[in-house]
């Protein structure tokens, strides 16, 4: 695997780098004495690389957020124009960079969702949305799912499912969890994608009844959950609940953080289901996270609320200049390199059937699913009894088997996304099929090991 720009190693600024981070960087999610991160010397296209001349192909896209790929020329170029132009200002004021990169994104988002608040990232794009909600019904509860992640500021921790939650999980904020529909692991004893749908609907009808709709301002959804792995809804589930939040007056929120711009081979995952959301939000590939951005996009009956009445929120750097800059030129260069396109035809003829060849050969994969560039596996001990290849939240000792995985992974160029028993395959939309075809092969190597804690 060849990187597009040629890397010479410095070891000794490698050294350097490290050492000033472990000194005064702390780090999100981590044990603070326990890691070890690398120092990362550049990156282009669909690959990294750090001080030592080791180059990995991005099959993580860092955060599944590198959509449009490292350094863009593009995107980057258009960073330099806006800060030799107009480098910040207020977000009280009208500025052509940020009105374009709300019409380009309302010209793309379904329905009348034509408002763009802008933030500065997913996580508050979710608190803003659940705010909106609460104020616009003047109800105090939002349902989310257990699988789930939706980000880790205060309202937006409390709505995740995932056990990143737990340390931070006040029990009393108005938040109440369900489970969504998983045909692989059914809480529903479905036997049918159609089953796991209809019983899904009725378990949230049932817990709406119990908590009483007239208290509920909110659901929200991931359109397709993608830390919890990459779960595709089955036909009928997202229909379904729209149509509870007509009947009972709820807002709808679809969470498009990760599954939208081009993630699933369509602008949003919602395209794929004719759904529209009340709200949506969106941040990671809206500019590949080259400056931090996200947003909410409202529908007109929401942002009537505050017509007459003041939003209570705002952030200083709301639709930065800098950041709306590289929106538009992403949003441009995915429209005429044809980005999202290729996200599709690479889903349905490269990973798609490359990740099914490869869950044939290795008894350790239990189920391959996803669409355009938004794939996982799901790795177990046991083919017939779907036990996974390491418990529910495992670290450690027990975590051993996915950690050897993705060391297997690494010492073959590919830096994989690994989360519990899966492996998540989100390369770049712009990932070429032959740096696909690559990728696989690293992984159907690496997979031996977890084959070697299978049955």
């Amino acid at each position: 695997m060849t990187p597009v720009t040629p890397f010479s190693a410095d070891s000794q600024a490698g050294q350097a780098v490290k050492a000033a981070d472990r000194a005064h960087v702390f780090h999100s999610w981590s044990a603070q004495g326990l890691i070890d991160p690398m120092a990362v010397a550049g990156a282009e296209g669909s690959y990294f690389w750090d001080y030592d001349g080791n180059r990995y192909l991005d099959f993580s896209s860092q955060l599944v957020n590198t959509n449009i790929g490292h350094q863009h020329p593009k995107v980057v170029a258009a960073i330099q124009e806006q800060a030799g132009r107009l480098c910040t200002i207020a977000p009280g004021f009208a500025v052509d960079v940020r009105s374009e990169a709300a019409r380009l994104i309302a010209e793309r988002t379904p329905g009348d969702l034509d408002k763009i608040f802008f933030t500065n990232g997913g996580a508050e794009a979710v608190e803003n949305a659940v705010r909106m909600a609460r104020l616009h019904t003047g109800r105090p509860k939002v349902l989310s799912a257990y699988r789930s992640y939706h980000g880790g500021t205060a309202a937006a921790i409390n709505l995740t499912g995932d056990p990143r939650r737990w340390p931070s999980d006040t029990a009393s904020a108005g938040v109440v969890h369900f489970f969504g529909p998983h045909a692989y692991r059914s809480h529903f004893h479905a036997e049918t994608a159609e089953q796991e749908s209809e019983r899904a609907l009725e378990h949230l009808e049932q817990l709406i009844s119990f908590e009483g709709p007239q208290s509920i301002a909110a659901i929200i959804l991931e359109t397709i959950a993608g830390t919890a792995g990459v779960l595709v809804p089955p036909p009928g589930y997202l229909a379904g609940v729209r149509e509870i939040c007509d009947r009972h007056g709820i807002v709808f929120i679809l969470d498009e953080v990760m599954a939208g711009f081009g993630r699933t081979g369509r602008w949003f995952a919602l395209d794929h289901y004719g759904v529209t959301p009340d709200l949506l939000t969106f941040a990671k590939g809206v500019n590949s996270g080259y400056v931090p951005l996200g947003g909410v996009a409202i529908s007109a009956e929401i942002a009537a609320t505050f017509d007459q009445r003041p939003y209570p929120g705002g952030l200083t750097y709301s639709g930065h200049p800098l950041a709306c800059a590289s929106a538009v030129a992403t949003i441009n260069a995915m429209t005429e390199e044809r980005i999202v396109e290729n996200a599709a035809e690479l889903g349905e003829t490269v990973l798609g059937p490359g990740l099914r060849e490869i869950a044939e050969r290795h008894p350790s994969v239990g189920e391959v699913r996803g669409m355009g560039a938004f794939w996982a596996l799901e790795l177990v001990r046991n083919r017939e009894t779907r036990e996974p290849l390491v418990p529910y939240n495992a670290s450690g000792a027990a975590n051993a088997p996915m950690a050897e995985f993705a060391a297997a992974c690494k010492a073959r160029g590919l830096w994989p996304f690994v989360n519990m028993n899966r492996t998540h395959v989100v390369p770049p939309c712009t990932i070429t099929a032959e740096e696909a075809k690559e990728g696989l092969a690293a992984l159907d190597e690496a997979l031996s090991t977890a084959d070697a804690h299978s049955v």
